[in-house]
């Protein structure tokens, strides 16, 4: 398959008793995790709901949590909101990554980094814009012989 045809794994392209099948669950159980908010698929303009690979995933992962670690599933909720936070993190930190990677030498030497990870240069002397209290500045000495 070429790259530019890939899937996308969040493509809302199951009706319930196919995403049932497909996760080994009742449809009943999979409305019930819609309601707790364990795994929200999208609707179709008639409300039906529809199922992403991604959500198959998820649903088999929750089945696994349950029944083979015996977690209930306001602990699974929680397992799953901590496993959202640290992706959106890693992708902050990623974004991060790149961004220092196109600064040049000197832009690296000091910058500032605000609460939402928004990344800027300073220039030797210059402190951060007054946005927000809490912002890191990082500065790293040039060594002189």
């Amino acid at each position: 398959m070429h790259s530019s045809h890939r899937l996308d794994d969040r493509a809302p392209v199951f009706v319930i008793s196919v995403a049932a099948e497909l996760s080994g669950m009742h449809p009943q159980t999979l409305r019930q995790y819609d309601r707790l908010g364990l795994v929200i698929p999208q609707r179709t303009r008639g409300r039906g709901r529809r199922y992403s690979t991604r959500d198959i995933a998820r649903l088999r992962e929750i089945q696994g949590l349950s029944q083979e670690d015996g977690i209930n599933l306001a602990g699974i909720k929680r397992i799953l909101e901590l496993q959202d936070e640290v992706s959106a993190m890693q992708d902050q930190l990623e974004s991060v990554r790149e961004r220092l990677e196109n600064m040049t030498p000197a832009q690296r030497r000091v910058f500032s980094a605000d609460r939402d990870g928004e990344i800027n240069a300073l220039r030797r002397g210059e402190r951060p814009k007054r946005r927000s209290s809490s912002a890191l500045v990082l500065w790293r000495p040039t060594r002189r012989s």
